[in-house]
């Protein structure tokens, strides 16, 4: 392997071989953020340095703060699976994925402050030199739900918003009234998946709550509205998407 030179000032090397070229020489728009879901972070980067298990990531933080690259910037790395993110299926080749040691679901322990500000430096220095707009640092459950549901609840996006990373509102309190769930149909259904596709998940438009557009609304609460997670489209979950939709700078409905 050639001399592997960080991107990131604040990293030290461990190259993996799991990596290629970005389709069609794509540049990164989207950060992809990761939690390990390993019982060590020893066995992380052992994992995702070993050819066999073909999956990497171009950083991997740990709890104390420490930040190690192991695929350049500039190659596409394989931490994303199958996944979408507004009309983009190949998120590997759009994306710098970051994967944060953390044990993951069932337990999901606390993020330690320190790892948190290492991922908020490592997000505002991957965004500033790649242009990346602040609504396209994401979950990997954001591009895969049902299937991932990482970082999890836990994860502070109003603390990395807070230190200038990412898109995000004040959820709307959780109260009672109308909501919708699996087997609801009709036009408000579709009026719901019209909002989660314009803000870039994968739904089908049809005014069928299915299973799919429950997965895209639990992710949704998993990043944005985290006190409750339960894939029901209450009047909170509502709002809150409705008026991240209302700050982004490009839409604005």
């Amino acid at each position: 392997m050639s001399a592997f030179t960080c991107d990131y000032s604040g990293a030290s090397a461990a190259p993996s071989p799991n990596f290629g070229e970005r389709a069609g020489g794509r540049s990164p728009d989207i950060i992809l953020l990761h939690y390990t879901g390993m019982e060590t972070a020893e066995g992380a980067l052992k994992w995702l340095r070993a050819p066999e298990s073909e999956v990497s990531c171009h950083y991997l933080v740990y709890e104390d703060g420490r930040v190690e690259q192991l695929v350049r910037e500039a190659d596409r790395a394989w931490h994303a699976g199958k996944s979408f993110w507004k009309g983009e299926a190949d998120i590997n080749s759009a994306s710098i994925g970051i994967e944060i040691v953390n044990a993951g679901h069932p337990v999901l322990p606390d993020f330690p402050e320190a790892q948190i500000r290492a991922v908020v430096e490592l997000c505002l220095d991957c965004g500033e030199r790649w242009g990346i707009a602040p609504e396209r640092v994401l979950a990997h459950s954001d591009v895969a739900p049902i299937r991932k549901v990482d970082p999890g609840e836990k994860f502070p996006w109003s603390r990395l918003h807070a230190g200038g990373v990412g898109h995000w509102v004040e959820p709307t309190p959780i109260a009672g009234g109308r909501f919708f769930q699996r087997g609801d149909a009709g036009q408000p259904v579709e009026a719901l998946q019209t909002m989660l596709s314009l803000y870039g998940y994968g739904v089908e438009i049809d005014g069928i709550y299915s299973e799919r557009t429950e997965g895209a609304v639990a992710a949704f609460q998993r990043h944005f509205r985290p006190a409750q997670v339960d894939g029901i489209a209450d009047f909170s979950t509502i709002d809150t998407l409705h008026r991240l939709l209302s700050a982004l700078p490009r839409l604005g409905v």
